[in-house]
């Protein structure tokens, strides 16, 4: 009964880090795919662009202002570029820093 207990607990904590460090990044990918594509199909200035991307990343809850988002074009292609940082604790035992960068034009 204890061994299985202890498995169970392991398995736990393992779905439980894994909800805990896959949230940012599915969060991350999300935005990522979403700004390359308000980037392709977009006709409007940089302002109604920034706009949009900054709806996209309140809607995802990622720790950005509006001012961190840039807005770049070149000739026919426009860029957006930004970056953040989250904090994943796991039950305040162990802390984990994530950086995510985000740009258009790679």
């Amino acid at each position: 009964m204890k061994k299985a207990l202890f498995w169970f607990l392991i398995l736990a904590l393992l779905i439980y880090s894994g909800i805990k460090f896959g949230t940012p990044y599915y969060r991350y990918l999300a935005f990522k795919s979403d700004a390359k594509e308000i980037v392709k199909v977009s006709l409007e200035n940089e302002e109604e662009v920034k706009n949009k991307v900054f709806e996209r990343a309140k809607e995802l809850k990622i720790p950005i202002d509006r001012e961190d988002i840039e807005i770049s074009r070149n000739e026919k292609v426009m860029r957006v570029k930004t970056s953040w940082v989250e904090v994943v604790d796991i039950g305040g035992i162990y802390q984990k820093t994530l950086k995510f960068s985000v740009d258009t034009g790679e």
